[in-house]
């Protein structure tokens, strides 16, 4: 039996709507992908031209050129300030200075050259979850290969590289605030393989 052309045109539009969404979906799905999970059993490392501890609140100070690493992480900032507990965790709060933004790095599982980047004028570090945090013109790349998959942007965009589970919120409070802004995120389509034959002539 031959469907009716007005049927055929409408079945022919979900199928192709049907196969866009199952396309970005796939897109979106490829990038997960957790952080570098040897980092964890790595130390932290955090070097600045200034530092000043103070006992009473065991906070440290940083400032000029600051960096912090363990393993692939990598972030580097004007100024921070470090904090630390009992049981060995803490967090690091690292800021800018006018044009310039805190710039973070981490190497991804699941390939050889994949990673995650992102820039915000403050980041906040858990040592102990690992969970980053990006505040304010926020932006964090996944990157294959040196090109750019996936791009994110908003003012508040929280990294849980342990669990791979990213939260993007329209405020630096981390809260959704109605009609305060949006978030973006652009994914970029993945290459097809060419299935020309070459040519043995």
């Amino acid at each position: 039996m031959t469907m009716p052309t007005k049927q055929m045109t409408h079945f022919n539009s979900v199928k192709r709507l049907t196969s866009i969404v199952s396309m970005s979906i796939a897109c979106i799905l490829s990038f997960s992908a957790n952080a570098e999970k040897a980092d964890s059993q790595k130390r932290t490392n955090i070097s600045a031209e200034y530092t000043e501890f103070d006992g009473k609140t065991n906070t440290k100070t940083l400032k000029g050129k600051v960096e912090l690493t363990r393993g692939t992480l990598l972030i580097r900032a004007e100024n921070g300030v470090e904090t630390e507990t009992p049981d060995g965790g803490g967090a690091v709060t690292l800021s800018g200075h006018a044009g310039s933004q805190v710039f973070f790095r981490q190497k991804r599982d699941g390939g050889e050259d994949l990673w995650i980047e992102g820039l915000a004028d403050r980041v906040e570090y858990d040592k102990k979850t690992e969970v980053v945090r990006f505040i304010s013109k926020a932006q964090v790349r996944y990157l294959s290969q040196q090109k750019v998959t996936q791009e994110q942007n908003g003012e508040f965009l929280s990294y849980d590289s342990v669990n791979d589970v990213f939260t993007a919120t329209n405020s630096t409070s981390g809260k959704r605030v109605p009609g305060g802004g949006r978030v973006t995120i652009t994914s970029e389509p993945k290459e097809k393989k060419s299935d020309a034959k070459p040519d043995n002539k």
